[in-house]
């Protein structure tokens, strides 16, 4: 095993079918790296067993409660049940530092007081901008979902095995080109019968498969219209729980 990629979450921001929200934790040689992380990140580690304790960094797509309302729990979690002393690190667009900090104090005022037992670092990126973190190379790139706030995607790199991931984004075409020799697309698909500028649906992604060059292809984000229309889909549809070694 290369790359493992857990999927803790593949719901809506509704929680359609009962899923979790996004949340999708990467395991590579020198690094273990959550994309997104919704507010039911605990309840899915530790449904599939798994322990927040060895995360190095979280990769925040957009600043959307059901993609970054989880980092105080982990917060809470490195206070109280397994104290923390090493580092994390928090990668997301601009603003996500003063977001995250006033979340945390929103949610818990009087813990918010104090120093957190370990460093919390924050890288914020824009579009096309590329960082390495621990052995791992990320380029974040634009993506169409919000009117003003800037919501991203990325293209990860970690032991020769490369993932793409859409985050919340209607339709760009820079999905077909940075699909382009990946080793995993991991597609967001909320909708099929509706169509917006701000989420994708099934049928375009389904007009456009032939145009990305990826190897393998998991739809994610799955909204209840998706789920009604299962039997008429011919993509792999991710759900909680799913393990992918690549």
């Amino acid at each position: 095993m290369a790359v493992r990629v857990t999927f803790l979450g593949s719901g809506d921001a509704f929680n359609a079918r009962a899923r979790c929200h996004a949340g999708y934790l990467l395991t590579t040689r020198s690094t273990t790296l959550l994309l997104d992380c919704g507010p039911t990140i605990l309840l899915a580690m530790k449904r599939d067993g798994l322990t927040p304790d060895g995360l190095d960094t979280v990769v925040l797509s957009h600043l959307h409660g059901d993609h970054f309302a989880g980092l105080p729990f982990l917060f809470l979690h490195y206070v109280y049940d397994t104290p923390r002393q090493r580092p994390l690190t928090v990668v997301g667009p601009p603003g996500t530092e003063v977001r995250v900090l006033d979340l945390y104090r929103t949610m818990y005022s009087d813990l918010s007081t104090r120093p957190l037992p370990f460093e919390l670092r924050f890288i914020e990126v824009g579009d096309d901008q590329c960082i390495a973190i621990d052995g791992a190379d990320l380029l974040a790139f634009a993506v169409p979902h919000q009117k003003h706030d800037l919501s991203l995607g990325y293209r990860l790199t970690a032991d020769g095995t490369t993932i793409l991931y859409s985050g919340d984004s209607g339709w760009t075409e820079r999905l077909v080109t940075l699909s382009r020799g990946v080793d995993l697309f991991i597609c967001e698909c909320c909708y099929f019968d509706t169509r917006t500028d701000f989420h994708l649906d099934y049928p375009r992604i389904a007009e456009n498969r032939t145009r990305f060059g990826c190897r393998r292809l998991i739809l994610t984000h799955v909204g209840r219209e998706v789920h009604a229309h299962a039997a008429e889909i011919t993509e792999e549809i991710a759900h909680d729980g799913l393990v992918i070694d690549l």
